[in-house]
């Protein structure tokens, strides 16, 4: 139980340093993930060396490593994380691996990711709708002017909709898919609004960092540099700096909070006793 303490420990205090990082800088270094990652493994290295059950400990860090390389790269392509969101959710695979069954780790796995979901849905709600309630003025205009440009559009998907709900009356499962595609509209136009509304900040070409995300495409030379999922690399930073003093970049929420309530609900519903462990 010690080991599996002190794991818990490690990683506890290494996403609260990320959090703090995340919430001032909106980045997350490599050196957090990378330097988690070593000292994880290498904990697990040393306690198998010396323990009588041989190198099993050691193995299933690998083991989860491996697994949440995996989640973390569908996860990054699949644009759900930035690139240090999913390079720290890769360097918790060794840290949740708390068993020397691979059964069980795949339970604890399935139970994090699970809370990881419900965590980052319900942050995320409250954090946008706090940030259109803060510029409340901006996301009204954006909503106005997005939907009136894709009125025909969300008629035509609303009054689709409405036919599967009618549809309902024959299969009720039917009902629920209509009224799933009718509201959406309205969920896209709240995403969207909020995205163009208060996510969008005019930054000296100074202040620019590695892996911030343009608004749109910018002209150097005879160079076009996109606005890319991806974001600036050093380079890329450094031909902006010849010639623009100020550009527009796309910012995202600070998500690594959600990191340590997944991971914190976790950890006292292993020691705690839950029964969901």
């Amino acid at each position: 139980m010690m080991v599996v303490i002190f794991l818990a420990m490690l990683g506890l205090i290494w996403i609260a340093a990320a959090t703090i990082q995340d919430l001032k800088k909106r980045e997350v270094a490599n050196w957090i993930s990378f330097s988690l990652i070593a000292f994880a493994l290498g904990f697990r290295f040393f306690y198998s060396l010396f323990s009588d059950k041989g190198f099993a400990f050691l193995y299933e860090g690998l083991i989860g490593l491996g697994i949440f390389f995996v989640l973390g790269n569908l996860f990054y392509y699949g644009r759900l994380f930035a690139g240090g969101d999913a390079k720290l959710f890769i360097s918790l695979g060794p840290i949740i691996s708390f068993s020397e069954s691979s059964f069980i780790n795949l339970k604890i796995f399935a139970v994090f990711l699970l809370i990881f979901l419900i965590s980052g849905a319900f942050y995320g709600l409250v954090w946008s709708v706090a940030l259109a309630l803060k510029h409340k003025k901006e996301f009204k205009k954006e909503f106005y002017k997005i939907s009136l440009k894709n009125k025909n559009l969300f008629l035509l998907i609303m009054a689709f909709g409405l036919v599967i709900m009618f549809a309902g009356f024959f299969q009720a499962i039917l009902f629920f898919l209509g009224a799933v595609i009718f509201i959406f509209p309205y969920f896209y136009l709240y995403a969207k609004a909020v995205d163009e509304s208060c996510m969008i900040k005019k930054i000296k070409v100074s202040e620019l960092i590695e892996g911030d995300w343009l608004y749109k495409d910018l002209i150097v030379g005879r160079e076009k540099i996109k606005a890319d999922w991806e974001g600036l690399t050093k380079d890329e930073i450094r031909k902006l700096r010849r010639r623009y003093k100020q550009v527009l970049i796309r910012q995202g929420i600070p998500f690594v909070p959600v990191f340590l309530i997944a991971f914190l609900v976790l950890i006292i519903g292993y020691f705690g006793g839950f029964g969901f462990l």
